[in-house]
């Protein structure tokens, strides 16, 4: 094995722990069953009708070493050939790569692919359904469908599997060295008296004694976060992603202790996520340590151990760098034992001053001509605080915010206080959301609003309003004034009484009239009072 699934190349001879479930490459390997190609060798462009069969490898490492690392290796077929559902392998006689929608292609089988259909007694053809290394295929339900044969080579021991266009295959890492490996694979498809080498790949994964993490930072009004500049006087949030696919942290205390280098002191999290606000401008450098306690099984302690309440260092793993500390049963009341991993995270960021807040405190209509009446012009008065922008974007988009119609960007010029108007035309009339957006180098604030638009034409309908109910009330200002003429005559008070009643009413209304229209007046009437207490 070793000699054909390192094709060609040496490795110095290192004693490895086993992986479980692999093989040593040292076992033979079967060649008539299972020929060896050399790279460059003719005979791989005649393997596989219609073009060359290739292999992905991919990982998900970095693994933390007593996790597992995950492998999936695809194959990738020639054009116009697939697998169907069945494992078949099935092409396109006369191959067009995008056909018409009326042109019915007709899909063909390979004929390697339909053993299973002509074999009398498969399940006993021990010399033909095995492994390179003589193991017979394991006989799962499915069995007949795995057209291929994988081998993984890693660590100088071998794994193999049957699989149809694609394979999954997971390693634990607790007798991994720490480092970088290559894990190769070799692929085989099913013949008739033989199996066919059809791809090769390989892929390089590392095993680490250290968490790996990462960091996300966001920040509202940040312009680009890719470039760590962030603005003063506003939260960032610091998300903690922790890599972890094979769930080996699942019932670990993770802790997050933080230190913001700028003199805000150590800050320890239990969540993955926290915020922070830098209230100066400068360099800092952020210092992130996550540590995981791992309930691990505790190995026996010995009849000469120490008193109960002390601690056993252990090496972690053989050929390893760090050690960990592993409790006895008697310090865990819970029988249980741990061991300590950390992860580490360093940046550097910038923290400059920037738009904080963006505020629209005016919206007027600006009356147009006759021969502008097609688009309405809305003038809005915006202030902003924090430094001062540079440019403006306005974005016009549907009542709910979320259909964007158009958008137009302005550079500006503002030297002194943060307060400009920002004019723009709409064709229709309607109601909208406006954002508008300020901006600087390295800061962007937003504000948002609705407003609602009336169309040119509405202008002249409403202009004729007007006009008429300034009429109205011209008209109604002279009758008023005739009146008052007419009925304005002095009575001596010595009059009957039963007429000055009848006098007194129609006299107080006309007052009251006269004092609405001619406020002005310095006449003053206490005879025209009728009703005590009301002025």
């Amino acid at each position: 094995f070793q000699d054909v699934l390192s094709h060609g190349s040496t490795s110095p001879v290192t004693s490895h722990k086993k992986l479980q479930g692999w093989s040593s490459d040292q076992n033979k390997w079967n060649e008539k069953l299972y020929p060896v190609w050399e790279e460059g060798d003719p005979r791989w462009k005649d393997c596989w009708k219609g073009g060359r069969v290739t292999a992905k490898l991919d990982t998900d490492s970095p693994a933390l070493v007593g996790s597992n690392v995950t492998f999936v290796v695809t194959l990738q077929f020639p054009k116009c050939q697939k697998e169907d559902n069945d494992g078949n392998i099935i092409y396109k006689r006369n191959c067009i790569q995008d056909p018409p929608a009326f042109q019915d292609q007709q899909f063909y089988v390979y004929n390697w692919t339909e053993w299973t259909d002509n074999c009398e007694n498969c399940t006993s053809n021990h010399s033909h359904n095995v492994f390179p290394d003589g193991r017979p295929f394991p006989h799962h339900p499915g069995w007949r469908r795995r057209n291929f044969v994988y081998v993984f080579h890693t660590f100088d021991q071998y794994y193999q599997t049957t699989g149809r266009s694609s394979a999954k295959l997971s390693v634990n890492t607790a007798n991994m060295t720490l480092g970088e490996h290559v894990m190769a694979v070799s692929i085989y498809r099913r013949g008739r008296s033989e199996y066919i080498p059809v791809a090769r790949a390989n892929a390089t994964y590392s095993v680490t004694d250290k968490i790996p993490i990462s960091v996300i930072l966001f920040q509202k009004h940040d312009r680009n976060i890719s470039d760590s500049i962030f603005i003063k006087d506003s939260p960032i949030t610091f998300d903690v992603k922790i890599h972890d696919p094979s769930y080996y942290l699942n019932n670990s205390a993770i802790s997050y202790k933080w230190n913001f280098g700028d003199g805000s002191g150590l800050f320890v999290a239990s969540g993955s996520t926290t915020s922070h606000t830098y209230t100066l401008q400068g360099n800092f450098t952020l210092n992130l340590t996550v540590q995981a306690i791992i309930p691990v099984p505790c190995r026996p302690v010995p009849p000469t151990a120490a008193l109960p309440t002390s601690a056993v260092t252990t090496e972690a793993s053989s050929n390893s760098d760090s050690s960990v500390t592993v409790e006895s049963m008697e310090d865990n009341p819970d029988g249980g034992c741990h061991i300590y991993r950390n992860g580490y995270y360093r940046s550097g960021i910038s923290i400059v001053e920037g738009i904080l807040e963006v505020n629209i405190i005016q919206m007027t209509s600006i009356q147009t001509t006759e021969s502008q009446a097609e688009n309405s012009l809305v003038d809005f008065v915006v202030t902003c605080q924090g430094s001062l922008p540079t440019d403006v974007c306005t974005v016009v988009s549907d009542p709910t915010c979320q259909v964007s119609k158009s958008m137009v960007c302005d550079p500006i010029v503002v030297t002194d206080e943060c307060l400009l108007t920002i004019r723009r035309a709409f064709e229709e009339p309607g109601t909208y959301c406006i954002n508008i957006t300020l901006g600087d180098d390295t800061s962007q604030a937003l504000a948002s609003a609705l407003i609602s638009v009336n169309g040119g034409s509405s202008s002249a309908t409403t202009e004729g309003v007007f006009i008429f109910l300034g009429l109205l009330a011209v008209f109604a200002t002279i009758g008023a004034f005739v009146l008052y003429k007419r009925y304005k005559q002095y009575k001596p008070i010595e009059r009957i009484t039963g007429q000055t009643e009848k006098q007194e009413g129609l006299t107080a209304y006309f007052s009251n009239f006269k004092a609405i229209f001619f406020p002005n007046s310095t006449e003053r009437n206490p005879l025209l009072k009728t009703k005590p207490g009301i002025v």
